[in-house]
């Protein structure tokens, strides 16, 4: 049985870059209940956007009114390989999803023309409501039910096609489609991602502590950082890809002509030093556009202050201490610990 229109919608989602076109019907997610208590063990930290909304998360229907299919999408964002030489000073590491322009921006153009599209292929008279990670639906098991890929031991969606490098996009709609078949999750015995963990995040397989993942406490989370955190997080400063890093069904990832074009290659390997020289205003210059804004100048010069003290180089220190006298007192309060450890870490060899 077939309405007729899942395949040209795919065709029309293909040509616009996406990756893949899945679909699913409207009705409760099938790990609801499981987030929630995911929420009431207090797994997503500080935060809280994930804890509002919950009773739309559960009724799509309160999301749109008489919704009947959801429109999964994928957009892969594998970075191509780099040409840059590598800088001679201190450099840290930056999620490759981060490395592009705000996905959010870039995939608001290609949903909007499939919106249309939907129309002229007959969803005239129709509602058609796009999301890219904006919404209060869990996107996630919606696309894993659409089959647009599994979720992993690391609780990413993985694809066959695509591995673990895509985002995730969907169009709700009350035009009736067909729902393709949920994809069964093809982890097997491996466990590299949970052994990848630097911080033994996936406490176990399929549950992941965001308290203790080091993407929530250099992207998600404002305050200081905790002592016993800030040596795991090694020479990252914005992000963590070891869990979908290591993961074998990336063999089959491609790059996207969709992202290609909004890569940022001076975020490959920045230079830390360069950084944290950043007033407001540079800060602003440098990642206006991108997923990084969202630190802001205190944060990602925190994130910045811990990677440096982590290379126990005295290169590092006369940039610290120009960082120990800054206005914002968390960059300061970071800048003091990362010159201890450095300190610390000579007089110890």
């Amino acid at each position: 049985m077939s309405s007729s229109l899942e395949q040209p919608i795919r065709e029309a989602a293909w040509k616009l870059g996406f990756g893949a076109c899945q679909f699913t019907h409207a009705g409760q997610p099938d790990r609801f209940s499981a987030y929630q208590k995911w929420i009431q063990d207090g797994m997503h930290g500080e935060m809280s956007y994930l804890d509002r909304h919950q009773e739309k998360k559960g009724d799509l229907q309160k999301v749109l009114p008489g919704m009947k299919s959801v429109i999964t999408l994928a957009t892969s964002y594998l970075p191509p390989e780099s040409s840059a030489p590598h800088p001679e000073t201190f450099t840290g590491k930056v999620a490759r999803y981060a490395r592009f322009e705000d996905y959010h921006h870039v995939l608001e153009a290609p949903l909007k023309a499939l919106c249309k599209e939907l129309e002229t292929l007959g969803g005239k008279g129709h509602t058609h409501l796009y999301y890219v990670d904006t919404g209060p639906i869990m996107e996630r098991d919606l696309a894993q039910r659409a089959g647009l890929g599994f979720t992993g031991k690391h609780t990413n969606l993985i694809s066959r096609k695509l591995g673990n490098w895509f985002f995730i996009s969907e169009i709700l709609t009350t035009l009736k489609l067909i729902p393709d078949k949920p994809e069964p999750n093809r982890c097997g015995h491996c466990a590299r991602c949970l052994e990848a963990c630097p911080t033994e995040a996936i406490t176990e397989p399929f549950k992941l502590d965001a308290r203790r993942c080091i993407s929530y406490w250099t992207i998600e989370y404002k305050g200081s950082i905790p002592m016993e955190m800030r040596p795991l997080i090694g020479d990252r400063v914005f992000g963590c890809d070891d869990c979908l890093e290591v993961c074998p069904w990336n063999r089959f990832a491609k790059e996207s002509e969709r992202m290609k074009p909004v890569y940022l290659e001076r975020l490959h390997q920045p230079d830390l030093l360069e950084w944290l020289e950043l007033d407001d205003e540079g800060f602003k210059q440098k990642f206006r556009g991108t997923p990084m804004i969202r630190t802001k100048r205190r944060g990602l010069l925190r994130n910045v202050c811990v990677a440096l003290g982590n290379t126990a180089n005295a290169q590092a220190l006369p940039a610290l201490e120009k960082a120990r006298q800054d206005p914002n007192g968390l960059i300061a309060e970071h800048a003091r610990w990362a010159i201890d450890q450095i300190k610390k870490r000579l007089n110890s060899r």
